[in-house]
């Protein structure tokens, strides 16, 4: 069973900083894909960053760019986005996901498109305030 925990979130200020945990268990796979996805009232879930557990390659949104960094303990099966320079625009609930498939990492990464996600954590709510 696939199970993937995030932790991390919580109220800061602009300006400020945030590091995000998703510890993943029962990945079936060496080459697997996890994303982080954020969803905010009234909006569509977004994907944000993206990283690929073999070859480390990785995608950020544009609303990201310069400010998240995501990175990845494979010892530890743990994904890190840490977040910094923080703006009210980056509140929403956080949720991070996985999937694997032959030749779909690269996909998976380079896309970052929740809809091709099957496995997903809980989410993690980020408040940012102004």
């Amino acid at each position: 069973e696939v199970q993937l925990q995030a932790s991390g979130g919580g109220l800061v200020q602009a300006g400020g900083s945030l590091r995000l945990s998703c510890a993943a268990s029962g990945v079936a796979d060496d080459d697997y894909a996890v994303g982080w996805f954020r969803q905010a009232p009234g909006k569509e879930r977004e994907g944000i960053s993206c990283i690929s557990s073999s070859d480390g390659r990785t995608y950020y949104a544009d609303s990201v760019k310069g400010r998240f960094t995501i990175s990845s303990d494979n010892a530890n099966n743990t994904v890190y986005l840490q977040m910094n320079s923080l703006k009210p625009d980056d509140t929403a609930v956080y949720f991070c996901a996985t999937d694997w498939g032959p030749f779909q990492t690269v996909v998976l990464v380079t896309t970052c498109d929740p809809g091709k996600f099957e496995y997903w954590g809980q989410g993690t709510l980020v408040t940012v305030s102004s």
